[in-house]
C-alpha cells in the first residue's frame, strides 16, 4: 500500500484487519470534503469534460459551491449518475478502442468512494496480484515470475486471455463479491447507480447490463475484487493443495498466467479453468488460452509466451542455466515503432533543435518500460530502426539541405545525440544464474 496512507485509510485498514473475513457497515462516514477535495486535485487536468462540459479547470472555478452540495446528495442518496459519454481512440493501425468519459463531479465521488474501499481489499488482496494496486508494478510482476520459472522449474504454462473480461462482469456476482466484505447502505447504492448508469455515444444513450463502469475510477478495483475471488482465491485457496507438483500464479489487472512443475497438474487446470470462468459468466478466449511446456520446440507455434509486452522464453544464463528470459513482443514492437513514425511524419519540418529532444522523450519513455535484462538487442534495434525513420522523414523537409547517412550519423551521435538504450530494470538474480 501507498507509503502515504492518510489517517482515515489507516483506520479503515485496521478495521478491516480486526473483522477479517467479515462485512464493514458504516464506511460512508470517511467520506467527506477533505477526501472529495483531495480527490478533485487527484485527477487527470488534461482529461476531457464530461456531458456537463466541465473540464476540471472550469470545474474548479466552481468547486467550493459545488463540492458540499455533492458530499450532502451521495450521502443522502440523491446523487445520481450522469451517462458516460463514450468515445474512441485508435488502437493499432486500425483498430479503436472505447473510452468512457464519466463527468468531473462524477469522478470525484468515484475517487473518493475508491479511496475508502481500497484499504480493506488491500488487507485481502493476493501477493501475485499486482495491476491497479499501487507499490505494484508490471515489473515486479515479471520479476516474480521469473523467479518461479527460472529457480522452482515451473515450465509448464498456462497462458490465457479472457475475452472482453471489463465489459462481461456479471454485475448479480459482482454484488454477491461485495457482500462479502462490504455491507455500507450509502456506498452500496452508488455503486450501484454507477453500474447502471447510461453509457451516451452518437446521441443515443444505452444502458449496460454488464462490465464496470465505462472509463470510472471506480472500475479497476471493482474489475479486482471479481477476480480476486472467481480466480485468485479459487486457484490458491482450493486448486492449489490438490496439486502433486509445485505452482504459481501472477496475475496484473486481467491478464494472468499459471505455472506447474508437473505436466498432468497443468492439463488437469487446463480442463477446469474455462468451466470456473464460465461459472461467473466470463469466457477465456479459445485461440488465445494454451498450455505450453518451455524448452520444447512446438512445430509451427511459438516456443514461449507473452505477458505484459513482453514476449518470455527459455534460454541459457552466462553460466549455462536455463532462465527465463524476455523480449519486447513483437505485438508491442510494431505498434511502438508505427506510433514513432506517425510522430516523425507529422513533426518533420519542427527545428532539429526541437525535434530531437522530443523524440528522446519518447524514446526515455520506451526504454523505461522495456529496458530490462535481456532484452538489450531489442532496445537496440528500437534505436536503429528510429534513426532510420528520422533519417527518411528529415530527407522529406524540402529545402537544399540533403541527409546523407554520413552526415546523418553525426547529427544523432555527435551534434544532436539521439538517446542511446539503456537497461532500466537490472534484476540481480538474473546475473547471478
Amino acid at each position: 500500500m501507498s507509503k502515504k496512507m492518510s489517517t482515515e485509510e489507516m483506520q479503515i485498514a485496521a478495521r478491516a484487519r480486526k473483522h477479517k473475513g467479515e462485512a464493514l457497515t458504516n464506511l460512508h462516514q470517511f467520506i467527506d470534503e477533505g477526501i472529495l477535495q483531495r480527490s478533485y486535485h487527484s485527477l487527470n487536468k488534461q482529461s476531457s469534460a464530461g456531458v456537463d462540459g466541465h473540464s476540471w479547470q472550469s470545474y474548479g472555478q466552481v468547486q467550493a459551491d459545488r463540492l458540499p452540495e455533492l458530499l450532502s446528495k451521495f450521502k443522502a442518496g440523491s446523487y445520481k449518475a450522469p451517462p458516460v459519454r463514450r468515445t474512441y481512440i485508435p488502437k493499432g493501425r486500425d483498430g479503436q478502442r472505447p473510452l468512457g468519459i464519466p463527468t468531473i463531479e462524477d469522478k470525484i465521488l468515484q475517487e473518493g468512494v475508491r479511496r475508502t474501499l481500497t484499504p480493506i481489499y488491500e488487507e485481502d488482496f493476493k501477493d501475485f496480484s499486482f495491476g491497479f494496486r499501487k507499490g505494484r508494478s508490471a515489473h515486479q510482476a515479471i520479476r516474480y515470475m521469473f523467479t518461479e520459472v527460472s529457480f522452482r522449474k515451473k515450465h509448464y504454462i498456462i497462458d490465457a486471455d479472457i475475452k472482453d473480461y471489463f465489459g462481461s462482469i456479471n454485475h448479480s456476482q459482482l454484488r454477491a463479491f461485495l457482500d462479502r466484505r462490504v455491507k455500507d447502505g450509502v456506498i452500496r447504492k452508488m455503486i450501484d447507480k454507477w453500474l447502471k448508469a447510461g453509457i451516451l455515444e452518437d446521441k443515443q444513450l444505452h444502458y449496460p447490463t454488464e462490465g464496470t463502469p465505462q472509463g470510472g475510477l471506480i472500475s479497476p478495483l471493482l474489475s479486482n475484487i471479481y477476480l480476486h475471488y472467481v480466480l485468485d482465491e479459487w486457484f490458491s485457496e482450493q486448486i492449489q493443495p490438490l496439486l502433486k507438483g509445485e505452482s504459481f500464479i501472477v496475475r496484473y489487472a486481467d491478464d494472468f498466467i499459471l505455472g506447474f512443475t508437473d505436466g498432468k497438474d497443468a492439463q488437469r487446470v487446463m480442463e477446469v479453468l474455462p468451466k470456473r470462468f464460465g461459472k461467473y459468466g466470463l469466457e477465456l478466449h479459445p485461440d488465445k488460452t494454451r498450455l505450453i511446456k518451455l524448452g520444447d520446440k512446438p512445430k509451427g507455434g511459438p516456443r514461449g509466451f507473452d505477458f505484459l509486452g513482453f514476449t518470455h522464453f527459455l534460454g541459457k544464463s552466462r553460466k549455462g542455466k536455463w532462465v527465463l528470459k524476455r523480449k519486447t513482443s513483437r505485438k508491442k514492437f510494431t505498434q511502438a515503432l508505427n506510433n514513432m513514425r506517425g510522430w516523425i511524419s507529422q513533426h518533420r519540418h519542427t527545428p532539429l533543435i526541437e525535434l530531437i529532444p522530443a523524440i528522446n522523450a519518447k524514446l526515455r519513455g520506451h526504454y523505461n518500460y522495456y529496458g530490462v535484462t535481456f532484452n538489450s538487442r531489442m532496445l537496440q534495434k528500437f534505436h536503429h530502426e528510429v534513426s532510420r525513420i528520422l533519417h527518411k522523414w528529415i530527407n522529406r523537409r524540402g529545402g537544399k539541405t540533403v541527409w546523407n547517412w554520413q552526415r546523418f550519423s553525426k547529427l544523432i551521435h555527435q551534434w544532436q545525440p539521439l538517446l542511446k538504450p539503456k537497461i532500466y530494470h537490472s534484476y540481480r538474480s538474473a546475473k547471478s544464474v
